[in-house]
């Protein structure tokens, strides 16, 4: 596979470039504003970067995880300390806030763990400032390489499963703008599978409130030369039931090691269908997303603004689609048991039934 894997990274070439970090300063595709504009957003400062999260300038939890590296790098750029002892502290503040921004997704935590023990461990040596950034920045950057590295490793054993002429039904956006990459977790077993020679085509449902099937899972797909077909997330069960679709990949937010999936609402009715109707449900993510520690009982939920819901995003604009003060409930992440998942497609493998046995093996625990 190895061979497999490198010839794979130099043939691919993504049109779309999330995240490019230019040594003071981060520069983000504003996916709020896709497809209809094409906007860059800028970080310079740690508030700007924990904006960027928060407000869903950058979405998808390996491209929220890579974010969060590059402002912890960013941290020391903008406050200029003089001593490793300050540098530390900065670094401590810039974690505690990023960490605040988005609750669900475990890669934003395990990135800013990783970039702090980084730090520690050069701080231990007779490392200056400027060395501690240096291999700050190196480690962000290895961040960003590791991840389409497993999604190269992640494509190749998803391609596996998948037949010249399949469909997939996804959900939301797990492709290149949800990582970094340009290449995707969801997305990746299609893009190399083209590679590769086979045809495969999508079904992508909308993804309300947020809409990033429509708006950028589409985007993205068509740009990429994947044929695609766009259909309104209350058509999922008719979809499968007329069988206009082989099988369905979906991204993950978290996984737990029992097997309970967080993923974008609407994950759980798409796998509950499939398991009725027959159709293999796998939830492809890195390692970095698979959460050792928690239980169901431990994770929150991220709820978000009732607006989301009650309003529709277009080319002219939000507009309200509803009664201005009707109460909403806006959980942007369900979970999916894992009864219902046929199997979690790492760069590792791919761990099949019984989920909370074979994760465990995957990762050697």
């Amino acid at each position: 596979m190895e061979k497999l894997v490198e010839e794979l990274k130099r043939k691919f070439r993504p049109k779309i470039k999330p995240i490019e970090w230019k040594g003071d300063k981060l520069v983000l595709l504003d996916q709020r504003f896709l497809p209809f504009e094409t906007r860059y957003f800028e970080a310079r400062t740690v508030a700007d970067v924990a904006e960027a999260i928060r407000n869903m300038v950058v979405r998808g939890a390996p491209a929220i995880g890579i974010t969060a590296a590059f402002g912890m790098v960013l941290s020391l750029v903008e406050k200029k300390p003089r001593t490793v002892e300050e540098a530390l502290n900065t670094l401590t503040s810039a974690k505690e806030t990023l960490a605040k921004t988005r609750p669900t997704a475990v890669n934003l935590f395990w990135a800013l763990e990783r970039m702090y023990n980084k730090a520690t461990e050069i701080a231990t040596s007779t490392a200056t400032v400027d060395e501690l950034k240096s291999a700050l920045e190196e480690e962000a950057k290895r961040i960003f390489e590791e991840e389409l590295d497993a999604e190269i490793r992640i494509g190749l054993y998803g391609a596996e499963l998948l037949e010249n002429g399949d469909t997939v039904l996804t959900i939301c956006n797990a492709g290149g703008l949800a990582t970094g990459t340009g290449l995707g977790t969801a997305t990746a077993p299609i893009y190399v599978s083209m590679m590769l020679g086979k045809q495969v085509s999508v079904v992508a449902p909308e993804t309300r409130p947020w809409q990033q099937g429509a708006r950028l899972t589409v985007y993205e797909l068509i740009q990429n030369g994947v044929p695609t077909k766009l259909i309104a997330d209350t058509a999922v069960g008719l979809v499968m039931l007329k069988r206009l679709v082989n099988i369905v990949m979906v991204g993950a937010d978290r996984i737990l090691l029992d097997g309970h999936v967080y993923n974008k609402i609407g994950t759980l009715n798409e796998a509950v269908l499939a398991h009725e109707f027959g159709i293999p449900f796998y939830v492809l993510a890195p390692t970095s997303t698979i959460d050792p520690k928690s239980r169901v009982e431990d994770v929150e939920i991220e709820e978000r603004d009732p607006d989301e819901v009650r309003t529709a995003r277009s080319n002219q604009g939000i507009v309200y689609v509803t009664l201005k003060e009707v109460p909403v409930y806006n959980p942007v992440f369900d979970v999916t048991p894992p009864k219902y998942i046929t199997g979690i497609i790492t760069e590792k493998g791919v761990a099949t039934q019984p989920l909370y046995k074979n994760l465990r093996k995957l990762l050697n625990m």
